[in-house]
């Protein structure tokens, strides 16, 4: 690899940041501050202390909390919503996994997860015998996964299988808190003040290391710690796809997913959207030149599913939580399974007209109301105009299922976030780690000596703030390194969520659900092999016997560190 081209990986700490500091996507935080004033201490603030602190309650900092909990530390975790698991539960997104997920590529603990999932459905509703007995239960059958459900059913295992650590007083869980500020010394963060949504009551939480698990990593801005956003460019990272000048602002679309269920013959046409006009005849600009409709069935892709509610093809199975066939209504009147019912999370609904990212708290509740009310269109527009098949109209029968989603008005609980900010780790996965092009007589993926976990899914890009759309590159099965998740500087504080050392591509394929959780027990993990080894996690890395101590660890505790030469067919 000629100096030209060396990934970010390759390049020194010092130098590596002095590059970054002039073309990079580089993003200095300002002094950490609530409501733009220095951070201070309340007077009267509650303070509480533990081994480790994780912001954000999503998948990663679920895993996080598990393994740090199962290792003996004491952990608080906090949680912007009222519901824990993150993409899975809040975001309302089915998961989506590798091929060999059913009996390789995920942890051990990610398969209780989905094995808990199952159970619930075969001991909590009125499933039909023969799906009971099903080893593969997919409860939607739905095609995007092999295990489609209801996101508080994936709520309820994740809390069960915190319980016991909960119960103990190992784990504490604050719910509906956001962290506002943060107390840092040098390379270390010190405390982290969170607020609680309803009160306003502030709690400063102290540790000697945090997590951020964060769905766009607040806590890198609020800590100072360096991170990156948007495309690198090709000079920054050597990437073949790369673009040629770094564009920070340029993020994957983020969604507000909603739960339809179908009842023929019924009449549930919501009142039309008041920008109804706009989104419906929205033009979006296309790779070939000729712009389409974004509230169609135009693109020759979605042309050839189709969306069909009352055959129940198409788009309509293809996030399926429940497929009505496998379950015998109570005879109480309980009609909860009675009708399908569908996430619609499409290419139809993807917000991609601003960014979640280093905006004011105003820019960013508008850009949420502004796709609620592109995906209430787009509800408007399958109910009144989408073409049926018999040459009609829309489907009235379209109805929301705001129980599906635990709120009132039918959406998700929180955007679906695709990007988030990006730790500049001393390691940085590229594309040329990971693709079939950049590899073309590889099986795998670039061997991480420093490997803490695997994963694998195609370099998914959605449509994006400036209009890219639609690169799935083909990758091989990889590996999560060590070095993707220390930070170049900062020395106690840990991603544990889409914010490790990734690329704007990269990001596409280390995204999902158990890469997520994968990511974070070992995250967990390696906090609690410190705490006991009294070593840095930075030391791990860099001391041999450290690293093969902590890697025969996670090997121990059910984490693979690197797929096997011969993949299941």
């Amino acid at each position: 690899m000629t100096s030209q081209r060396k990934s970010i990986g390759d390049v020194g700490r010092r130098d590596f940041l002095k590059r970054l500091a002039v073309v990079a996507p580089l993003v200095w935080s300002a002094p950490a501050c609530v409501a733009g004033r220095p951070y201070r201490s309340r007077e009267h603030a509650d303070e509480l202390a533990a081994d480790l602190v994780i912001i954000g309650g999503g998948l990663g900092g679920c895993a996080a909390a598990l393994a740090a909990a199962r290792r003996g530390l004491r952990v608080i975790m906090t949680e912007e919503t009222d519901w824990i698991g993150g993409q899975l539960t809040q975001q309302a997104v089915p998961p989506d996994e590798n091929a060999w997920i059913e009996t390789i590529g995920g942890t051990r603990s990610y398969l209780a997860l989905r094995a808990g999932m199952r159970d619930y459905y075969r001991t909590q509703t009125p499933i039909v015998a023969q799906a009971k007995g099903n080893p593969r239960l997919n409860p939607g059958n739905c095609w995007v996964s092999r295990i489609g459900c209801e996101p508080r059913v994936a709520l309820a295992v994740i809390e069960a299988m915190l319980a016991p650590y909960v119960h103990s007083g190992q784990l504490r869980v604050l719910r509906e808190h956001t962290a506002v500020a943060a107390d840092v010394h040098r390379d270390r963060v010190q405390a982290v003040r969170v607020r609680h949504r309803g009160s306003a009551r502030d709690i400063v939480l102290r540790a000697p290391y945090f997590a951020d698990a964060t769905e766009l990593g607040d806590l890198l801005p609020l800590t100072r710690t360096e991170y990156v956003t948007g495309a690198e460019s090709a000079a920054q990272t050597g990437e073949p796809h790369a673009k040629r000048d770094a564009e920070p602002d340029n993020v994957q679309a983020f969604t507000m997913c909603f739960a339809l269920e179908h009842r023929s013959g019924e009449h549930h046409v919501i009142d039309r959207p008041s920008d109804y006009a706009h989104w419906r005849d929205l033009a979006i600009p296309a790779a070939d030149g000729v712009p389409y409709r974004l509230l169609s069935f135009d693109e020759p892709a979605n042309q050839r599913i189709g969306f069909d509610p009352e055959r129940r093809t198409g788009y309509w199975s293809y996030r399926r939580v429940i497929d009505r066939d496998l379950f015998t209504p109570q005879p109480t009147g309980d009609a909860r399974y009675m009708h399908d019912v569908s996430i619609i999370n499409w290419g139809l609904n993807d917000y991609s007209f601003g960014s979640l990212i280093d905006v004011d708290t105003a820019t960013a509740q508008q850009h949420v109301a502004r796709a609620k009310m592109q995906s209430l269109s787009l509800l408007y527009w399958l109910q009144t105009e989408a073409p049926r098949p018999d040459g009609g109209a829309g489907w009235p029968g379209l109805r929301l299922r705001p129980d599906i989603m635990g709120t009132d008005d039918g959406f998700a609980k929180y955007p679906y976030i695709r990007e988030s900010r990006r730790l500049a780790a001393e390691f940085t996965v590229c594309e040329q780690h990971v693709t079939a092009d950049a590899r073309p007589n590889a099986t795998h993926a670039a061997d991480f000596p420093d490997s803490v976990g695997i994963g694998h899914y195609s370099m998914d890009l959605h449509r994006t703030t400036r209009g890219d759309y639609g690169r799935y590159g083909a990758t091989l099965p990889f590996q999560i390194p060590l070095g993707a998740l220390l930070p170049m500087r900062m020395e106690n504080l840990l991603p544990a969520c889409k914010n490790l050392g990734v690329t704007h591509l990269t990001n596409g394929c280390y995204r999902l659900h158990p890469i997520e959780w994968n990511i974070g027990e070992s995250v967990g993990s390696l906090v609690a092999f410190c705490v006991t080894k009294q070593c840095t996690p930075r030391a791990v890395r860099q001391q041999a016997p450290l690293l093969h101590d902590f890697q025969r660890a996670l090997e121990r505790d059910g984490v693979p560190l690197h797929w096997p030469r011969e993949l299941p067919q």
